[in-house]
C-alpha cells in the first residue's frame, strides 16, 4: 500500500512511477561491481556502474586515486545511459588495467559515488617443476605427501587423484589436509602405488594443474632394509597439524570458520571436537572430512572462544585446544535513508555502524570530504548523525557515510532533496471497500506533497469533514470505523491539501450481512453399516459468494467416495467405527464465514437383525433418449437390513454378442437415475443389480431393446506394430476392432506406410477385417511409418497415429575389427574390439558374443581340454571380461555381433596364455607303513597344476586323546618326490598332516590326513581292530585301571604258577597243559614237563621274533648281546611287566597271540590293551 510517512518531519517518497517520473531527484547508485572483482584475462573487462536520477546522471571515473580518462584510451568504452565501462583487451596486457577503480554518477543536485572497485586478473600458473624422489617407508608409520599449488587467483580448489583421474579413496585414515596435503595416519600396504597425484583447479579460468605423480611404496613390517621414512609398531596418537598443545585462530564475522585437527598413531585415531566453554551453533556447525575439520559458517562474536579437539585410540588420547577470536569488518546497524523537506522543515541522516575494532565514521558531500564542503547554516555534523533545520530550496545533495577500520569499510550513499510539490492522492480512484456488519472498516488516502499535506474526509453531500465517533483518522490519512453498520455505506471522498495546492480522491463502503448457519448439524447415533446425514443450512449475504467445507477432527475428510458432499448436507454411507469423530461445517466467503460442529457415535447392530442380499431392482425406464445417449431410471429393491452400496448397470448387445452381458457402469446407491453414454450401431438391453455389504443382488429384467444407428468409426485399431520376418519384407500388424468398437457395417482397415525420411507419399491398402499386412521388397531393417485407419460403410475413422517401425533384420555382415586381449590375472583376462560400423549391422543391435575355449595346458602332465564357453555381452559394447580362466594355459577365442536375426561373422582366432596360478589339491594322500617312531607318506601331484610345481609343504602336529593339538613341524620338499618317511616320531601318537603344493604364484589348498604310530606290542594280548581306537589310547600305561588290571593278571599267573608246581610234585597235570596237549596247531610248542617251561622260548631254540609280533619295516630285527632280551619279544626293554618271581608275562601272551594269528590274516592295527580270547586261557 502507498502512503505518506511523517518522521522526524521528513516525506518519504512513494515507489509509484507516476509520482517519481515528474519529481526532480538526486543521483542514487542502482547497481555496482563488487569490492573485490576478479576478471578472466582471456574475457573483456566489464566495470559496472549504473544510477538513477531526475535529469538522468551523467558518469565519471577514478583509477588509483586519478581521474581515468577513458577517451584517451581506445580500448575503454562507456554503455550509453550508463557508467559501465568496457575494456577491450584484445593485443592488450590485462596488467596495465588493474588497480583500484571508483564510479561517479552526478546530476545537478548532487553526487553518488561507488565503492572502490579493485580490479586484479584471475591467475592460474603452472606447476614449477620437480622431480619426486619415490618415498619408501614401512607399514604403520605415518606419511604425508605434500601438494604446494602454485599461488593463484583466486587460491586454486586441491584434489588428489590417481592416474586414470579417478579420486583416491579418503577415510579417517588417510585424509585431505585444508592446505592441499594428503595425510596418512598410519601406512598398510595397500597404499602402495606410483601415481599419487595432487590437482589444482582454478575456478575462475577453468584451467587443472597437475603435480608430477608421487610413488610410494610400503615395506612389509617383518621386512629388514634400509628405509627412507622410519619403521613403527603400535603407537599413541600425536597430532600432525596443529603442532604443540594450543594454537590460536582469527576468523571475521560473517566468514566461515574452518578449524583443522589430523592425528597419526597405530590404531588410527579418532577425532572429536567439544567447545570449551559453551555449546556449538547446531544450525551453523558441521564436521567434515571425518571428523578433522570442523566448520562454522556465518561466523559471530559468540563463536569466540576455545575449541578442544582430542584424538584417541585404544592406547591413549591427545588434546589440542584451538583459541578462536572474531573480529568484525564495519557492519551496518542502520544505513543512512533518502531525505525528502520541503523548504524550511528539519529532517536527519543516521549512519550506524558496527565492528571490531568499532570502526570510524566519516562523511562526505557530493563525494567530498564534508569538512571541504562549503558550508552550510543549515546542516550540523555530531558523529554518526546529520541534523539539517531549516532547509532551503536548492540545498539537495547526495551524502556519502563512509564507516572503516583495519578489516573493511562500508560506504553509503543518501540524498536530501528539497522539493516543493503540489499535493497528489495515490490511492487508486473509486476503489470499493466490503467489510462485514459490525466489524472495523479501514479507508485508505495514501498522498504525497511538499510541505506535507493535510488530509480531511467527506461522505456523500460533503456537508461536514468525518471528525470523531464514530471515525477516526490516522496519521497516513487512514480513516477507520470501529464498527461498521449499513448506515456507512456509501461514497466518500479523501481530500489532501497543503500550501501549493489541493488534491481530492472517491472511494466507495459496502457494508455486508454476515453470513450465519440457521440449522447446525445435530448430534448422532448410527448402527454400523448404516447411512448418517448431517444437515447444515446457512444464511449469508445475497452479494457474496459462499463456499461449503466440511471437516472431520479439524482435518480434512477421508478420501473415500462414502463421504458426500452436498450444497447444505454431508451424507456417509456404510458407517465404520473409523468414522466415529466431530464433523464441522464451515461456510466461507471472501469476507467472513462461520462454522458449527456435531458428533458421530457409532455403535454396533442389533444382534436380532438378519442381514440378506438387497432385492432387484425394478420398473426399469429408458427415458431422454439421444443418439449417444439415454437416461435409465428404476426403483430400488427391499435392502434386507444391509444399505446398498452401489447399483451395477450391464449391458447386452443382441446384434453383435447376442446373450452376453457386459459392466457398462455403477452408480452410487444413493441414486435410481444414470445417464447413460452409448455407442453407434449397438442393439442394447439394460440390466440393474444392487450391492449391499453382504453381496449383489439378482438381476433386474431386462429393459426394452434400444437400437443406436450406425455411424463412421469413432476409434482405430491399437496397438499397432511394424517388424519384418525376413530380411525383405515389412510386416504391419494390429489388434482387431471388436464390432462394438466399429460403430458400423463392412468394417475394414486402410494400411499406409512410407520410408521414414526418404518418402513424402503414403503407399495405402484397404484389408478386410484381418489383423495384419505384410509389404514385400523392402530394403533391409529400414525404418518406415505406418498407420491403420478403420474404416466402414459409414465413414472412416478419425487421423491415425504416426507408429515408427523396422523392415526386417539379415544378419551382421561384417566382423569386429581390432580385436585385442589384456591378460589381468591367471584366470581373468579382458578382450577389446572395435565395434562393427551401424550400416553392417544390418539389423537391431543386440551386442556381441566371445567364443573361447581352452586349447591346451602350458604344463605337459596336463590333459588337453577342448570346451567352448561363450559370453554374450549386451549392447554396443567394446569389451568385456572373460572370468573363471585356467590357469597356465592356451585360450583361443573370436569375436561375433549379433542382432535379431542372428550371429554375424566370427573375427580371426586370437589366442593368449593365462600366467601360473595356485596349484590345485594333490590329487591323494595316503599314509602307510605306521610304525613304533616312524610313517611312510605317499602322494599324487594336482590334477591342476596350473604351472610349474616348486614343490610340496608338509605340515604335521601330535593330536593327544582330548584332541588338543600340539607344535607344529614343518618340511619342504622337492616338486619330482611322491613320498617320503617320518622317522622319530613318538609310538602310540596320532598325527595330523596337512600337505599342499606350490607353484611361483604360491602354494595351493591343502589336503590333510590322520594317522599314528603303532604301540608297543608287549603290552598287549592281541591286535586290535581299529586304527582309529589305538590312537585314542596315546598313553593307556599310565592309566589307573590298566595298572590294577596288570596286577590282577600277575596275580592270576602266580596263582597258576603255583599250581604247576603242585601237580609236577603230585606228578599230575594242569587244565592249561591238557589244552595245550589238546591243541592241534602244528606250530603251537607244548610246555616241558620237566623244567615246566614252553619249548618255544628254549635257550637251545634259534633266535626268532616271536610269533605274532611286528618285524620292522626293514626286515630286520634288532637285539643287543643277550639272548634273552626283552627285544626279542616285541619290546623296547624298558615297559615289559614281570610275575613277582621274575617271569616275562609276555610267555602266555606271545603264545596266545601266535595261535590267533596262525589260523587268519594278521592284523594291521594297532593292538588292544584287553583281548578277550587270550584271557580264556587262564580260565
Amino acid at each position: 500500500m502507498l502512503f505518506l510517512g511523517n518522521l522526524g518531519n521528513a516525506l518519504e517518497v512513494p515507489l509509484d512511477p507516476k509520482v517519481l517520473e515528474g519529481l526532480p531527484q538526486p543521483p542514487t547508485i542502482t547497481h555496482q561491481s563488487p569490492k573485490d572483482f576478479i576478471i578472466d584475462p582471456r574475457e573483456n573487462i566489464v566495470i559496472h556502474c549504473d544510477a538513477k536520477g531526475k535529469p538522468h546522471p551523467s558518469f565519471s571515473w577514478t583509477r588509483n586515486g586519478t581521474h581515468f580518462d577513458i577517451d584517451q584510451d581506445p580500448k575503454v568504452t562507456m554503455r550509453p545511459h550508463s557508467g559501465t565501462l568496457v575494456v577491450d583487451i584484445s593485443g592488450e596486457k590485462v596488467e596495465s588495467y588493474e588497480g583500484v577503480y571508483q564510479c561517479t554518477a552526478r546530476n545537478e543536485h548532487g553526487t553518488a559515488v561507488s565503492n572502490n572497485i579493485v580490479i586484479r586478473q584471475s591467475r592460474s600458473p603452472l606447476w614449477s617443476k620437480e622431480r619426486n624422489e619415490p618415498i619408501i617407508v614401512q607399514e604403520g608409520v605415518s606419511l604425508v605427501l605434500q601438494c604446494r599449488p602454485p599461488a593463484g587467483l583466486p587460491p586454486p580448489i586441491i584434489f588428489w587423484m590417481n592416474i586414470n583421474f579417478q579420486r583416491l579413496p579418503q577415510s579417517s585414515r588417510v585424509s585431505q589436509a585444508l592446505n592441499g596435503d594428503l595425510y596418512f595416519s598410519n601406512v598398510l600396504k595397500e597404499d602402495s602405488r606410483n601415481d599419487y597425484i595432487c590437482y589444482a583447479r582454478f575456478p575462475h579460468t577453468q584451467t587443472i594443474q597437475q603435480k608430477q605423480p608421487i610413488t610410494v611404496t610400503v615395506l612389509n613390517r617383518k621386512c629388514v632394509c634400509v628405509l627412507t621414512y622410519g619403521s613403527a609398531e603400535e603407537r599413541r596418537p600425536t597430532f600432525l597439524i596443529p603442532s604443540g598443545s594450543s594454537s590460536s585462530k582469527m576468523v571475521l564475522r560473517g566468514q566461515v570458520l574452518e578449524l583443522e585437527c589430523i592425528a597419526e598413531g597405530l590404531p588410527t585415531p579418532e577425532v572429536s571436537w567439544s567447545k570449551v566453554s559453551g555449546e556449538f551453533p547446531a544450525k551453523r556447525t558441521s564436521f567434515l572430512h571425518f571428523q578433522k575439520t570442523l566448520r562454522i559458517v556465518d561466523v559471530s562474536e559468540a563463536d569466540a572462544g576455545e575449541y578442544r579437539c582430542t584424538a584417541r585410540n585404544r592406547l591413549a588420547s591427545v588434546h589440542h585446544t584451538i583459541r578462536v577470536t572474531v573480529k568484525a569488518a564495519p557492519y551496518w546497524i542502520s544505513t543512512p535513508r533518502n531525505l525528502v523537506l520541503a523548504p524550511r522543515e528539519r529532517g536527519n541522516l543516521i549512519c550506524r555502524a558496527s565492528g571490531t575494532p568499532k570502526p570510524t565514521i566519516t562523511w562526505a558531500m557530493n563525494g567530498i570530504p564534508i569538512e571541504n564542503s562549503p558550508k552550510d547554516p543549515s546542516r550540523k555534523v555530531e558523529g554518526d548523525t546529520i541534523i539539517f533545520e531549516e532547509v532551503q530550496t536548492g540545498s539537495s545533495a547526495v551524502y556519502q557515510c563512509h564507516a572503516s577500520n583495519e578489516y573493511g569499510y562500508l560506504l553509503s550513499n543518501a540524498f536530501v532533496n528539497v522539493l516543493s510539490e503540489t499535493p497528489r492522492v495515490l490511492t487508486p480512484a473509486n476503489k470499493v471497500y466490503q467489510v462485514i456488519r459490525n466489524s472495523r472498516a479501514l479507508l485508505d488516502c495514501s498522498s504525497f506533497g511538499s510541505p506535507i499535506p493535510k488530509i480531511t474526509w467527506f461522505k456523500d453531500s460533503r456537508s461536514s469533514t468525518l471528525d470523531g465517533d464514530p471515525y477516526v483518522l490516522h496519521e497516513n490519512g487512514t480513516l477507520e470505523i470501529h464498527v461498521a453498520q449499513a448506515l456507512n455505506s456509501g461514497k466518500y471522498t479523501c481530500v489532501a491539501r497543503n500550501s501549493l495546492g489541493i488534491s481530492e480522491n472517491h472511494v466507495y463502503l459496502e457494508v455486508k450481512e454476515p453470513t450465519r448457519i440457521l440449522k447446525q448439524p445435530e448430534y448422532k447415533v448410527v448402527q454400523r453399516n448404516r447411512n448418517v446425514v448431517f444437515e447444515c443450512k446457512v444464511k449469508h449475504d445475497p452479494s457474496l459468494i459462499p463456499t461449503m467445507t466440511w471437516v472431520k477432527d479439524n482435518g480434512e475428510l477421508p478420501d473415500d467416495e462414502r463421504f458426500v458432499v452436498d450444497s447444505d448436507s454431508l451424507t456417509i454411507t456404510d458407517v465404520t467405527e473409523n468414522d466415529a469423530g466431530t464433523y464441522t461445517c464451515i461456510m466461507i466467503t471472501t469476507l467472513d464465514q462461520d462454522s458449527a460442529s456435531a458428533e458421530l457415535t457409532v455403535v454396533a447392530p442389533t444382534p436380532a437383525i438378519v442381514y440378506e442380499q438387497p432385492d432387484p431392482p425394478t420398473d426399469l425406464e429408458l427415458t431422454d433418449q439421444k443418439p449417444r445417449s439415454v437416461q435409465l431410471t428404476w426403483i430400488p429393491g427391499d435392502e434386507h437390513n444391509s444399505p446398498i452400496h452401489m447399483f451395477v448397470i450391464q449391458y447386452a448387445d443382441s446384434l453383435h454378442h447376442h446373450g452376453h452381458w457386459h459392466n457398462l457402469t455403477v452408480v452410487p446407491g444413493t441414486k435410481t437415475t444414470a445417464h447413460l453414454k452409448l455407442s453407434p450401431y449397438v442393439h442394447y438391453t439394460f440390466r440393474v443389480l444392487a450391492l449391499n455389504a453382504v453381496g449383489l443382488s439378482n438381476p433386474s429384467l431386462p429393459s426394452r431393446v434400444y437400437k443406436t444407428n450406425p455411424s463412421a468409426p469413432d476409434e482405430n485399431p491399437s496397438g499397432v506394430d511394424g517388424f519384418g520376418t525376413e530380411h525383405d519384407n515389412l510386416v504391419i500388424s494390429w489388434k482387431p476392432m471388436s464390432g462394438h468398437q466399429a460403430n458400423g457395417p463392412g468394417l475394414q482397415y486402410k494400411v499406409m506406410w512410407r520410408q521414414k525420411d526418404v518418402d513424402k507419399e503414403w503407399t495405402s491398402v484397404t484389408v478386410a477385417n484381418v489383423s495384419k499386412f505384410m509389404v514385400s521388397g523392402t530394403p533391409t531393417f529400414t525404418p518406415y511409418e505406418v498407420q491403420v485407419q478403420a474404416i466402414n460403410d459409414y465413414g472412416i475413422g478419425p487421423e491415425p497415429a504416426v507408429v515408427t517401425g523396422h523392415s526386417g533384420e539379415d544378419l551382421p555382415m561384417q566382423a569386429p575389427d581390432t580385436v585385442q586381449v589384456l591378460v589381468l590375472n591367471s584366470s581373468l583376462a579382458e578382450v577389446h574390439w572395435e565395434p562393427v560400423p551401424p550400416k553392417t549391422v544390418r539389423g537391431r543391435l543386440k551386442g556381441y558374443k566371445v567364443y573361447y575355449w581352452r586349447e591346451r595346458s602350458l604344463h605337459k602332465h596336463n590333459p588337453h581340454h577342448v570346451e567352448q564357453q561363450v559370453l554374450t555381452f549386451s549392447g554396443n559394447k567394446s569389451h568385456g571380461m572373460l572370468p573363471g580362466l585356467q590357469p597356465y594355459s592356451l585360450y583361443l577365442f573370436n569375436v561375433r555381433v549379433f542382432n535379431g536375426k542372428g550371429e554375424g561373422p566370427a573375427s580371426s582366432n586370437q589366442q593368449f596364455e593365462t600366467p601360473e596360478g595356485v596349484p590345485g589339491r594333490p590329487s591323494f594322500l595316503r599314509i602307510t607303513n605306521p610304525n613304533l617312531d616312524s610313517l611312510t607318506l605317499e602322494w599324487g601331484p594336482p590334477y591342476d597344476r596350473n604351472g610349474r610345481l616348486t614343490g610340496y609343504t608338509l605340515k604335521y602336529q601330535t593330536v593327544n586323546i582330548s584332541d588338543v593339538l600340539g607344535p607344529v613341524e614343518e618340511l619342504a620338499l622337492p616338486a619330482n618326490e611322491t613320498s617320503v618317511t617320518l622317522i622319530n616320531l613318538k609310538y602310540s601318537t596320532r598325527y595330523k598332516f596337512y600337505f599342499n603344493a606350490k607353484t611361483g604364484q604360491g602354494a595351493g589348498p591343502v589336503v590333510t590326513e590322520e594317522a599314528a604310530t603303532i604301540m608297543d606290542e608287549g603290552m598287549f594280548l592281541m591286535h586290535p581292530p581299529s586304527v582309529a581306537m589305538a590312537a585314542r589310547q596315546v598313553d593307556i600305561a599310565t592309566q589307573g585301571w590298566f595298572i590294577g588290571l596288570m596286577c590282577a593278571i600277575a596275580l592270576l599267573i602266580l596263582v597258576l604258577l603255583i599250581i604247576c608246581f603242585i601237580q609236577r610234585n603230585k606228578g599230575g597235570k594242569y587244565p592249561v597243559k591238557e589244552k595245550e596237549d589238546a591243541h592241534t596247531d602244528p606250530e603251537f610248542q607244548p610246555m616241558k614237563e620237566d623244567d615246566c617251561t614252553f619249548g618255544e622260548y628254549s635257550d637251545t631254540e634259534d633266535h626268532k621274533p616271536l610269533k605274532g609280533s611286528r618285524t620292522p619295516s626293514n626286515g630286520t630285527v634288532h637285539r643287543d648281546n643277550s639272548d634273552d632280551s626283552l627285544v626279542d619279544y616285541g619290546g623296547d626293554g624298558g615297559d615289559g611287566q614281570f610275575n613277582e618271581d621274575g617271569s616275562f608275562i609276555g610267555q602266555y601272551s606271545g603264545k596266545s597271540s601266535a595261535r590267533d594269528t596262525a589260523g587268519g590274516h594278521e592284523s594291521s592295527e594297532a593292538p588292544s590293551p584287553v583281548n578277550t580270547s587270550a584271557m580264556n586261557s587262564f580260565v
